[in-house]
């Protein structure tokens, strides 16, 4: 093999590693998803919170729970547009909470449908700790 195709095959496996980690780069856990945002609020999400939190409306006309159910372990169905959304329990999806990015965007969105404003660190903790709190 030449020099220059060496260097090629070389690009090419460093290119497949780059996309294979790429792939990986947003995988998590919802375990770990707990303890990032209990970190950042620098307190343990509490499941009791969550739960309250979750079905509470908080000054508009829609709660966690209106779209995601209760509780959160079998298909919800958007308020408004009354698209399918997939159980949110972790234990009866496991795809929820498995993309840090995703959790991310979901908790912004959905917090300034609910609140009107962004999630809290605290708050995140202790819905997700409610969430991993329900089992089959």
């Amino acid at each position: 093999m030449n020099p220059a195709s060496q260097v090629l095959r070389l690009a090419a496996l460093a290119l497949l590693a780059l996309e294979a980690v790429a792939a990986h780069a947003g995988d998590t856990t919802p375990a770990e998803q707990l303890s990032r945002w209990s970190a950042q609020a620098g307190a343990p999400g509490n499941a009791s919170k969550g739960q309250a939190f979750f079905n509470q409306r908080h000054g508009g006309e829609w709660s966690c729970a209106s779209c995601h159910g209760t509780p959160p372990t079998r298909q919800g169905e958007h308020a408004s547009t009354a698209k399918p959304i997939a159980p949110l329990a972790p234990a009866f999806n496991a795809q929820a909470f498995t993309d840090a990015a995703k959790s991310d965007k979901w908790f912004r969105r959905n917090c300034k449908d609910v609140l009107s404003r962004e999630c809290s660190a605290a708050e995140k903790a202790d819905v997700m700790a409610y969430l991993l709190s329900l089992k089959p």
